[in-house]
């Protein structure tokens, strides 16, 4: 399911910034990520987004992450240690997962990152998982 297609996104109304790669949608405590079929997503893009995000909530921001894998790309592991090695305003990130191929790719991911991932199968899940972090509340 799409993030535009959800209770959240009527009820939320998150900005929507729009990328060549991909669309994120910013919440107040974190930000769904929906990229296109057959990205690569390599560190080039993740700079690209985290300028934005920072532009956006500011050097201090501490979010939750959700990577709605709606469509099928590749991620570079690696984006992950850079990104908690050079910044540090994610507490934690959710991926959903809408087949096995998507299970697969986030349980590599998974073992990248020094903070939480979880697997949802839902954005509901995922969601609900992020808002009830303890960062968060």
């Amino acid at each position: 399911m799409k993030i535009e297609d959800s209770e959240y996104y009527k009820t939320l109304n998150p900005f929507k910034l729009e990328m060549p790669f991909g669309n994120y949608y910013f919440f107040e405590k974190f930000i769904v990520g929906e990229l296109f079929e057959s990205i690569h997503f390599d560190w080039k893009k993740a700079e690209l987004l985290i300028a934005e995000v920072l532009n956006f909530y500011g050097e201090n921001a501490q979010l939750g992450f959700i990577a709605n894998r709606i469509n099928h790309y590749s991620v570079d592991p690696q984006n992950w240690v850079k990104l908690e090695k050079k910044y540090n305003f994610i507490s934690a990130s959710a991926i959903v997962m809408y087949n096995m191929s998507t299970y697969m790719n986030a349980s590599i991911e998974k073992q990248f990152a020094k903070k939480s991932i979880k697997r949802c199968t839902n954005l509901h899940e995922a969601i609900e998982w992020i808002l009830n972090l303890k960062e968060f509340n």
